[in-house]
């Protein structure tokens, strides 16, 4: 069994061509159909993200087509009418298709290194594929392999460890101080991209009530209903400090919004539960003078982006310990398949007696 890779990814074209190549979940099983009958293709997988198009295919041993990947190019390019350039696309053969396969289930080829999301992704287009009955015994075995390996290399180097945007860096400060988010509320001063995504983070880690003041406060009720929390105009933000555990600020303010003096009523009024602020605005939205009161936890967008480059650094540094497991792992897949090979080649012929022993 010889398995192939052809795609496109975040790597080798704009946002704009991976959209008009992208298959809709709606889609898949049509094009998993189609795509068994390009010639050649026994087996077939289609993953399909915001940041990449990538079809995996088995073809038998004893098919006389020698490469696929033509007829799959083909394939991929009459999904956009205009025919994308060739060069934006990559090609992998057998042993590269199992490593890229290996590296992409790790993380190791995504826009953010060592980044989780992917495997679900990919286990989701396995998952379909299976059960339209378009993967058989090779890409079974390929992707079980992808998933364990993905698996290991979490387990055993430091590629997904520490956030690597200033969000997530945020988000990692919060739970070491208050373990367990879910109890935690999140007041947001301003409704920036950036503040946005770092409650929608701290959101996903199970901080359960969100509440967005803004200037406009049509703006504060359009993302408090994105995620489902409460609009509160901007002049009404110091009333719910009492019961705030978590405050984003990104407001376009060329002065201190949040002060030591607008804080302190509030703090004795907590009874000793820590405040911690998140200041992602230029010019900074909270004084700086804030850290020395008791129970507050400031950090600012340079501190933020300090942890994360740090965590950056740590990932890369992993690459190549990742890269020789995922070689060895590739090598011994391979070995499998041969093996696999050499054992149907020494079988009798239907209706031969065995071998004597």
């Amino acid at each position: 069994m010889r398995v192939y890779c052809l795609g496109i990814s975040h790597r080798t074209a704009p946002v704009g061509l991976r959209e008009r190549l992208a298959v809709p979940d709606r889609e898949l099983s049509a094009a998993l159909d189609s795509l068994r009958d390009v010639s050649g293709v026994d087996e077939a997988v289609v993953l399909s993200t915001c940041n990449r198009v990538e079809i995996y295919a088995a073809v038998k041993q004893s098919e006389p087509t020698a490469d696929p990947s033509g007829a799959l190019l083909n394939w991929l390019r009459a999904r956009s009418p205009d025919q994308p350039p060739g060069e934006a696309f990559y090609r992998h053969p057998t042993r590269e298709a199992v490593e890229h396969l290996f590296s992409v289930a790790s993380g190791l080829d995504s826009m953010v290194l060592g980044e989780t999301e992917i495997l679900g992704q990919l286990k989701n287009a396995y998952a379909h594929a299976h059960r339209a009955g378009s993967t058989g015994r090779a890409l079974n075995r390929l992707f079980q392999s992808a998933f364990r390996v993905a698996k290991r290399i979490r387990t055993q180097t430091q590629i997904a460890r520490g956030a690597t945007s200033v969000g997530g860096a945020g988000v990692d400060l919060a739970e070491k101080i208050f373990g367990d988010l879910r109890r935690c509320q999140v007041l947001i001063l301003g409704a920036g991209k950036m503040s946005r995504r770092t409650a929608q983070s701290l959101q996903s880690r199970g901080a359960s009530g969100i509440i967005v003041s803004n200037r406009s406060f049509e703006r504060a009720q359009e993302i408090a209903q994105m995620m489902g929390g409460d609009a509160i105009r901007f002049d009404e933000w110091t009333s719910k400090l009492d019961r705030a555990d978590i405050v984003i600020s990104s407001t376009s303010a060329p002065h201190h919004v949040v002060t030591a003096d607008s804080l302190r009523p509030h703090l004795r009024r907590r009874h000793g539960r820590p405040l911690f602020l998140i200041d992602l605005a230029v010019p900074r939205d909270i004084d700086p003078a804030v850290r020395r009161l008791d129970g507050v936890y400031l950090h600012d967008i340079d501190t933020l982006q300090g942890i994360a480059d740090e965590a950056r650094r740590r990932r890369e540094s992993q690459i190549a310990a990742c890269s020789e497991m995922i070689s060895a792992e590739a090598g011994a897949l391979l070995s499998q398949w041969a093996g696999d090979r050499r054992m149907k080649s020494e079988l009798p012929p239907t209706g031969s007696p065995a071998p004597e022993s």
